[in-house]
This record gives structure tokens, C-alpha cells and sequence, in this order.
């Protein structure tokens, strides 16, 4: 049988803003998301005590609701505890620690996030003015996929930093920027549909970068929602297949139009090609309980450039720079087939190597 939730007390007056929300707003929000609710007044049994005077990754929530009668230090200073003693509450408004059990912040630096698929340090740090850039920088990056493709884990991170951030300071909310982003997604379909490739190009940029702001701000202004994952996900599964196609019909305007049996041809790869390496990553997963691109660390590099939008984006780019988009739309078309071809085979490779009886476990869970 599950234990009951305990609530959430805030101890301290720290008004120092992170994301545009103070401590208290922040913590109600990680509370919310994890099922808490606040406590408004000393609380009758167990209680999770929290620091206003420090800033904190959602991650130490689960990690202390599995220690009760502890309290959570850094530097000596308590900042969490998980305790039905008043005594304890009562010591940590004054900011000493409570007589519990100490455990040091600084010793489980290395937590596992499943749903980010990396391993990583999630950030637990002293709140002052001086201090929001760094914490917002750690957030930031603790919101990022450690296994994604090359755009969005290396050209990506700064520029969409800094729009986060902007839209955090005047109150634009994930869907607002998802929806944004939709209307630049549709721009760059018209505009591939009737050759403006390099025009298409452009916004299909400023699509991919919103595309990576209305998630990171979610995680880090605590936003996130059912309704508004279903809206960004489902554009992203379904219009580069629109992509492709209208950058197929763009190519009459070059002069480089494709047949029609060669139309149907190069389409039918890229569909058929799209829609079997998602199906192999929905079977890997419902095999073996992880995602193919964390299994082993060949997966998670080959993700970089699978044949996803933004590595097939970079194709297109390049045969633009020579002025053969046809050309471009080919090599897409082979990528797709070999991106299939070597998702098909480490499927295959897994389903063998478990029906050795060996275990199929992910690299990033062995230790650093």
C-alpha cells in the first residue's frame, strides 16, 4: 500500500525571481507536478520542509520522499527535509539543522533522468540575485535531452536560451511559442511547395529553434501539460513528411522537377521509410522498456544524424549550396533507407542477445 502524500512547507522569505517566479511560486508548481499539495500552517504528521533560500532541480522532490526523518544539506545548511517532527520544522526556520538524519546534497551528485535519457547533476544551489544567471544556465541545460541530433544538442542550446529566457521574463507561455512555431512550420511548407527554398529554409529555422523554447520553457518555469505535449509532439511526428513533399513539388521551379513515376518513387521511401523507423523505435521500446537510441552508446551517437528532420535538414542545406535540391532530396531519401536498415538490425541484434537470456540494460545507466 502507497503512503500518503505529505504536504509542502516553505520556510524563508526569499523573493529572489528565477524564471520570472519566486521560491514560493516555483515550489508550488514542483509540488503540483509531483502530487503535493502546500500546507498553509504547521502541518499534523509528515511534512517536506523546504529552503526558500535555495533553488532546486524537481529531481530531489522523489529523492527525499524516499528518506523520511532526514534533512538534506549543502554546505552544511539545510535546505530540504522530509520529517513529522515540529522541532525540526521549527529548527530549520531558524536555519539550523533539525536532529535528523543528515544527508549531504554534495554526496549524490549523479541521478538518472529516464525521461531526458542522460545522466546528469541535477542542480540544488543557494538562491541570491547574483546567483540566478548560473541557476538558470544549470536549469536550462537540466531540461536539455542528453540523446537527440546534432542541431538541437550543439547549434541550438544558446540561441534557444536566451529566447527562454525572454519569453519566462514577460510571461509567454510553452503553448504560446508552440503555437508560434506551428504558424512558422506551415509558412515553410507554402514556401518549399513553390521553390522558395532558401525563404523556407529560413523560417523552417526560426520553426526548429521555437521548436526547442516551448519545451525547455515548460520544464523550467514548471508549465508543462498533457494537452500542450500532445500539440508540440504531434506537429513534430507529423509535418516533415509535409516537408519533403512540398520541397518535392518545389523542385518544378529549378527546372528540376521529377517524374512522376520517380515523384512516387522518392515519396514513398521517405513515408514508408519515416514511418518503419518510428514503428522499430515503438517495438525496441515496447520490448525492452527503454528508447533503441540509449542501449548501447553506438545508438545514442547514431542519433545524432538519424534520419529525423533536422539531420535531413542539414542535407538539404548543403545541396542548396550548390544549387541541386534534387540532389538533396535523394540523398534524404537513401539516409532514410539506411537509418531504417541500421535501426532493423539493432533490433534484431537486441532481440537475439536477450533471447540469450542476457539482460538488455542502457550504457547511461552504468556508472560515470
Amino acid at each position: 500500500m502507497n503512503r500518503p502524500l505529505p504536504p509542502v512547507f516553505v520556510v524563508g522569505d526569499n523573493d529572489t525571481r528565477l524564471w520570472g517566479l519566486t521560491p514560493k511560486e516555483r515550489i508550488a508548481r514542483i509540488a503540483a507536478k509531483a502530487g503535493l499539495s502546500m500546507a498553509q500552517g504547521a502541518a499534523a504528521g509528515p511534512v517536506l520542509v523546504i529552503n526558500s533560500d535555495f533553488a532546486f532541480d524537481p529531481q530531489w522532490i522523489g529523492f527525499m520522499l524516499d528518506r523520511p526523518e532526514t534533512v538534506l544539506t549543502v554546505d552544511g545548511v539545510p535546505a530540504m527535509a522530509f520529517t513529522q517532527t515540529s522541532d525540526a520544522v521549527a529548527a530549520m526556520e531558524r536555519g539550523t539543522i533539525p536532529n535528523l538524519t543528515a544527508v549531504r546534497a554534495e554526496d549524490h551528485a549523479d541521478f538518472y533522468n529516464q525521461a531526458l535519457r542522460k545522466r546528469e547533476k541535477p542542480f540544488l544551489e543557494r538562491l541570491t540575485p547574483a546567483a540566478v544567471p548560473g541557476i538558470e544556465r544549470q536549469s536550462y541545460y537540466g531540461a536539455y535531452k542528453g540523446v537527440t541530433d546534432i542541431l538541437t544538442k550543439y547549434l541550438w542550446p544558446e540561441i534557444a536560451l536566451v529566447l527562454t529566457r525572454i519569453c519566462a521574463r514577460i510571461g509567454i507561455s510553452p503553448n504560446m511559442v508552440t503555437a508560434v512555431g506551428a504558424l512558422g512550420c506551415v509558412l515553410a511548407t507554402v514556401a518549399f511547395w513553390y521553390g522558395y527554398y532558401w525563404t523556407g529554409m529560413a523560417v523552417g529555422f526560426v520553426f526548429m529553434v521555437l521548436d526547442t523554447v516551448d519545451g525547455k520553457l515548460a520544464r523550467c518555469t514548471i508549465t508543462s501539460s498533457y494537452w500542450g505535449n500532445i500539440f508540440d509532439h504531434g506537429i513534430d511526428l507529423v509535418h516533415p513528411l509535409f516537408w519533403w513533399w512540398a520541397w518535392a513539388e518545389g523542385l518544378s521551379a529549378w527546372g528540376l522537377g521529377l517524374s512522376h513515376d520517380d515523384f512516387i518513387f522518392v515519396m514513398g521511401v521517405m513515408v514508408a521509410g519515416y514511418i518503419i523507423q518510428r514503428v522499430i523505435e515503438g517495438i525496441f521500446i515496447r520490448r525492452f522498456k527503454m528508447h533503441i537510441h540509449i542501449w548501447e552508446r553506438f545508438d545514442s551517437q547514431f542519433r545524432l544524424i538519424t534520419a529525423r528532420r533536422n539531420p535531413n535538414m542539414v542535407i538539404l542545406f548543403v545541396s542548396l549550396l550548390v544549387s541541386r535540391p534534387d540532389v538533396g532530396l535523394n540523398a534524404v531519401a537513401w539516409w532514410t533507407v539506411i537509418s531504417c536498415v541500421v535501426h532493423f538490425v539493432r533490433l534484431a541484434q537486441a532481440e537475439w542477445i536477450h533471447r540469450q537470456g542476457r539482460p538488455i540494460t542502457s550504457w547511461l545507466d552504468e556508472p560515470a
